[in-house]
């Protein structure tokens, strides 16, 4: 019997070059043999999510992202604590999880991992209760997403030059850390939770991260100035940050954050407004994807 899958495809995702020919490339070259294709567009912001709980209360065993780390949220998001298999076709600009999973970015080499892939569980998060895949954070990282959703440009050229702009400009921020039965008062640029390794655009955040281990990497940056910026930069391009000197990391299943004020924070890089607490917590193995064999 084949497997039944279902393609949710963002049509506005961050790449537009090919865009169109996703249905074209699965009559190619998605196995039938193994697979029964269902392909739907969203319409709306969060239409992934109610296709993808629908899709998987509905028994079918494999759903299959065709978007940027927004869209892969949302259909990851229906799919947490059921039996649906996630699969990931990139389309965006970053690409995070997929980059951690190993899916490559090229869609005829991610279909032929699609046809030849095996299921396998990772862990997922929540940062008041929004689920994350990847990264969550609170800070300057926040309000550059903030920032660069309200840009009409995409892409890592118009990040990049955000990130300049904003620099100048971002005052660091108080809170209160609790994690491992610890407290720590401290000012902050970046204080981030890694599920996976990377951000998106091989940005190494969390460079240690392991995300079937049940914990979640924490990084605290503390102070930045321009030459710390530079090397904390190449750190991130290079897997280095966690040994450059200029970030603090922690794991911990579960973190607690108490601002001074109203704080800017994203999950997966979507910005989701500001809060004066904060409860990050891991959920082990919570999510079924379909990977590389070994």
């Amino acid at each position: 019997m084949r497997t039944k899958i279902v393609f949710i495809i963002n049509p506005i995702s961050g790449r537009t070059t090919g865009r169109l020919n996703v249905p074209t490339l699965l009559e190619q070259l998605l196995d039938k043999q193994r697979y029964n294709p269902t392909v739907i567009l969203t319409e709306y912001p969060g239409h992934a999510t109610e296709i993808a709980q629908q899709a998987a209360a509905e028994g079918v065993s494999v759903v299959c992202a065709v978007g940027g780390d927004g869209t892969v949220n949302e259909v990851a998001r229906g799919l947490l604590q059921t039996n649906a298999s996630l699969a990931i076709l990139p389309r965006g600009s970053g690409n995070g999880l997929a980059r951690h999973l190993g899916i490559p970015l090229n869609l005829n080499q991610a279909i032929a991992i699609l046809n030849q892939g095996q299921r396998s569980a990772i862990d997922s998060a929540t940062i008041n209760e929004h689920p994350f895949f990847c990264t969550a954070g609170i800070g300057f990282d926040a309000h550059i997403s903030s920032v660069f959703a309200a840009n009409t440009k995409r892409g890592l050229q118009t990040y990049v030059k955000l990130v300049l702009q904003e620099f100048f400009r971002f005052k660091p921020l108080q809170a209160t850390l609790r994690l491992n039965q610890q407290q720590l008062e401290t000012n902050f640029f970046v204080l981030a939770f890694g599920n996976a390794s990377q951000y998106g655009n091989n940005a190494y955040i969390a460079p240690m991260a392991d995300i079937r281990d049940g914990l979640l990497d924490v990084c605290l940056i503390r102070h930045l100035n321009v030459r710390k910026a530079i090397a904390l930069s190449y750190g991130l391009i290079t897997k280095r940050l966690a040994t450059s000197g200029h970030a603090e990391y922690f794991t911990s299943r579960d973190i607690e954050v108490q601002g001074e004020q109203a704080l800017p924070f994203h999950a997966d890089g979507e910005f989701m407004g500001k809060a004066t607490t904060f409860k990050v917590k891991i959920l082990p193995l919570s999510l079924h994807v379909i990977v590389p064999t070994e």
